[in-house]
């Protein structure tokens, strides 16, 4: 690992002002970026860690919806989170191990965006709102494709707002040694209608299944996307699974959740 500084600021404010020195990298949970400097893959001059800012961690109902902090742990969402919203706390609950679960946060995954994450299956299918220093970007135009967001350098996660559905259930197949997921699908139905979004599946990332909203929110029933099959071209092929069995596997993840909703 390179020679690097290391600031906490305690607000939001100063982190933005720390951030724009050359060099500058924000680390949340460091559960990518920390492994990632050890190879020597990333060498930034300045780490900016965003942990020491109580404005943005906790979840709280605002308007009913339910609002995480940018730098609330995995673990806390899980705890905090089950009450209102218990398809978004199983999410939590089942990343990596209890140790990931304490360090990582949501606004970390939700900046990195790797195509196997669990968290932009969340904030897809939910509709959600991510709250930045900046702006608010809605979920639909935040992921942009592998490790890709909307994100400006220097921008901040301060927060993220979920509105609450009528049902919703999450459900993955895990990858033994990396606890990501190979793939897994968040089901979430809504007055308006059913969002379904696949993570772990897709070369370009995170993604929603459009065919399957329509189907389920004519019938939200696992029947109701039986004679469905999404196209493999595109997917994800590796030593832990082919294109065709991703593709597979998000069809009878969706059902189940449909399932588990119910």
């Amino acid at each position: 690992m390179h020679n690097f500084d290391f600031v906490k600021p305690s607000s939001v404010a100063d982190a933005v002002r720390a951030l724009s020195a050359e060099g500058a990298q924000a680390l949340s949970g460091g559960q990518t970026l920390l492994p990632t400097m050890k190879q020597r893959l990333a060498a930034p001059a300045v780490l900016v860690s965003l942990t020491g800012i109580a404005d943005t961690k906790g979840v709280s109902l605002s308007g009913g919806a339910l609002s995480v902090g940018g730098a609330t742990t995995h673990a806390v969402v899980a705890q905090e989170a089950r009450k209102h919203y218990p398809a978004l706390a199983d999410l939590a609950g089942g990343i990596g191990d209890p140790a990931v679960r304490s360090r990582g946060t949501i606004g970390g995954s939700l900046a990195n965006n790797d195509p196997s994450a669990c968290y932009p299956a969340a904030v897809l299918a939910s509709g959600a709102t991510v709250i930045t220093d900046r702006r608010r970007i809605a979920a639909d135009d935040f992921f942009q494709g592998m490790f890709a967001t909307a994100l400006h350098d220097g921008e901040i996660i301060t927060g993220v707002l979920f509105p609450i559905p009528e049902k919703a259930a999450y459900v993955k197949f895990n990858q033994p040694a990396s606890r990501f997921a190979l793939t897994g699908v968040f089901v979430a139905k809504y007055g308006s209608g059913v969002r379904v979004a696949v993570t772990g599946a897709s070369a370009n990332g995170v993604f929603r299944w459009t065919e399957a909203e329509r189907a389920l929110s004519a019938s939200f029933t696992p029947a109701a996307i039986a004679g469905l099959s999404l196209p493999s071209e595109g997917m994800i092929a590796d030593l832990h699974g082919s294109a065709a069995y991703r593709a597979n596997l998000a069809r009878v993840l969706t059902g189940r959740g449909v399932a588990s909703a119910h």
